[in-house]
């Protein structure tokens, strides 16, 4: 079932990009030039174009959640690797040539490594 429902949804993507590309730029991306600024001007109709690129867009997005929950209701509670019976580490791994947490802090304000050195 998620196979078939995966070949859907990936037939549904190509289609839309090829929906999309397939339009005429009407221009003003973005507000940016073309087409009447007019207050009086409306929205003109949806055409045939536009409304199959909503259907193809809701039909995506629907197989986008539903791969989704079947993923979720197929995925296990257990890592891949208790599966293979790989044990797991009982402790974090030692930080040999690390220096020191407190050596990576920043030195106090009552420190006086901040003072410049004494003029000679």
């Amino acid at each position: 079932m998620q196979n078939v429902v995966l070949i859907v949804h990936l037939l549904l993507a190509l289609s839309l990009i090829g929906v999309v590309l397939v339009q005429r730029s009407e221009g003003g991306g973005l507000g940016i030039g073309g087409g009447d600024s007019s207050p009086q001007a409306g929205r003109p109709p949806l055409t045939a174009m536009a409304k199959l690129t909503w259907a193809l867009a809701i039909a995506f997005i629907s197989t986008s959640l539903f791969l989704t929950v079947l993923a979720a209701q197929q995925s296990a509670s257990t890592s891949v690797l208790d599966r293979l019976g790989v044990p797991a580490p009982a402790e974090a791994p030692a930080t040999s040539g690390l220096p020191a947490a407190d050596s990576l802090l920043p030195p106090s304000l009552d420190s006086d490594s901040l003072a410049p050195p004494p003029a000679e």
